[in-house]
């Protein structure tokens, strides 16, 4: 495992990079937005990508490297995402695909940053399709504006929504809430098994 710190427009970013053996790609995990890499979700999935043969980063966003718990706006996620994005894959994952990904807020950041970011893909940990009780405001476009392949792994009992599949969209749903803590292994599962497809598609 390595740490590396990424320069972004607001303020420094933090990636701790998992190397697979022979790394056919490079997933880049986003956290939730008060929580933070160890999620156990994020640490299921990171497994699940190495031992498939993908690299992973789990990207720390400023406004945690720098001690907040508060989240920074969606303009500022998605600007520090971008960059640290367009780093790793000049610096360490040069001539590979890129897969975005992330649980919960991080879900939101890496559907709405895709395009711009030419993702190959996209994996969504516990999407949080409305706030709880308030189905109305929903968040659902960000996820439907996604051309790449997308995976979203949801808790059935998850009080932010459940979305439903599309023509470019699994969802897989695990047993648990929106921490995605109840069965760690379903994550897993679903994760490994959506990338070996992926990657199928990008050889």
């Amino acid at each position: 495992m390595t740490s590396v710190e990424v320069e972004t427009p607001h303020g420094p970013a933090r990636a701790e990079l998992h190397c697979a053996e022979e790394g056919r790609a490079a997933l880049l995990l986003g956290h939730g937005a008060g929580g933070g890499i160890a999620a156990p979700d994020l640490v299921a999935v990171t497994r699940a990508a190495t031992e498939a043969g993908v690299h992973v980063a789990l990207v720390e966003q400023p406004y945690r490297v720098a001690g907040r718990r508060a989240p920074a706006p969606a303009k500022q996620l998605d600007a520090a995402w971008l960059a640290v994005a367009e780093d790793l894959g000049e610096r360490w994952f040069a001539d590979l695909p890129l897969i975005f990904g992330g649980r919960s807020s991080g879900a939101r950041v890496a559907c709405r940053t895709a395009e711009a970011g030419a993702a190959s893909a996209v994996l969504c940990l516990a999407f949080p399709v409305h706030p709880p009780g308030k189905p109305e405001k929903s968040r659902l476009a960000e996820l439907d504006g996604v051309e790449a392949p997308v995976l979203v792994v949801q808790g059935e009992r998850d009080a932010f929504g459940q979305p439903e599949p599309s023509h470019n969209r699994e969802v897989v749903l695990v047993p648990g809430d929106h921490s995605l803590k109840a069965d760690v292994d379903a994550v897993y599962r679903a994760a490994q098994e959506w990338l070996v497809r992926v990657l199928r598609l990008l050889d």
